[in-house]
């Protein structure tokens, strides 16, 4: 009997669980958001306390620039911190927080290569996509001690959850999603930085640059399972009329961002 319980109760997580992503793909995600939020906040709570900031105001100024432009179009108060790490690499949490290594910043040419970037990091958290990993990879029984683990990081379920929420067992290291999420990420990404007035094109340049970094003696992280180059481009190249036509919109109704590096 206790079997079956658990087994209803099971079944009604899981039916009540489905959702949505804004690419319109189902998706089961039954961990609560407010707990994934909260794993977000402490992990960039910790991360901001271990690890140096930038102290250059322009390069500052200049991501806060592009993040706001960004998430003007979706709402909701976010907080970006540049991070003084020549890596190449970038990161958003559930909670509404994220970090940018001053390296990326070096790399990019411009406010719409790394609106690029900020703009698919945005994309994994508005498609759920840690939330997504928990729920799969947890199970509901699991799941629900990782609500526990919040308050406990450094334990082995802590650690575990904070993998699956995108970190490593070292704040910084950032986990790569699936494939799926990053390209899901980056459908999103690209739609979000035309409505906010940035040049979608820019962002073939920006993977392409990305692709040319990872050719040298330091493997780019932020890579390691992303698309293959010739992949992400050709897909990229695909939504190119929509996403330039929601440019065209975007600068008709006055959004044009005018970031300076």
């Amino acid at each position: 009997m206790k079997h079956q319980h658990l087994l209803i109760l099971l079944s009604i997580i899981f039916l009540t669980a489905c959702a949505t992503t804004p690419t319109g793909r189902t998706q089961l995600a039954f961990m609560p958001d407010q707990e994934v939020d909260a794993m977000g906040l402490q992990a960039f709570t910790d991360m901001k306390n271990k690890n140096p900031l930038s102290h250059d105001t322009y390069e500052m100024q200049f991501v806060q620039c592009v993040t706001d432009a960004l998430t003007a179009q979706i709402g909701g108060t976010w907080e970006v911190v540049v991070f003084e790490d020549k890596s190449l690499n970038a990161f958003a949490l559930p909670g509404n927080k994220i970090g940018v290594h001053s390296g990326l910043v070096d790399l990019v040419d411009n406010q719409d290569q790394l609106a690029a970037v900020i703009g698919h990091e945005i994309g994994h958290v508005l498609a759920r996509h840690s939330n997504e990993r928990l729920s799969q990879k947890m199970g509901a029984q699991i799941g629900l001690s990782v609500i526990a683990a919040v308050a406990a990081p450094k334990t082995p379920m802590g650690q575990t959850a904070l993998g699956l929420l995108g970190l490593g067992t070292q704040y910084g290291v950032i986990m790569p999603f699936s494939r799926l999420h990053e390209s899901e990420a980056d459908n999103i990404g690209v739609e979000l930085m035309a409505k906010a007035g940035f040049n979608p094109a820019e962002s073939i340049t920006l993977w392409q640059k990305m692709a040319q970094a990872s050719q040298g003696a330091q493997p780019v992280e932020f890579l390691s399972t992303h698309p293959s180059h010739a992949t992400r481009i050709e897909d990229l190249q695909a939504i190119m009329p929509k996403a330039v036509n929601l440019m065209q919109q975007a600068h008709a109704a006055g959004r044009q961002p005018g970031c300076i590096k």
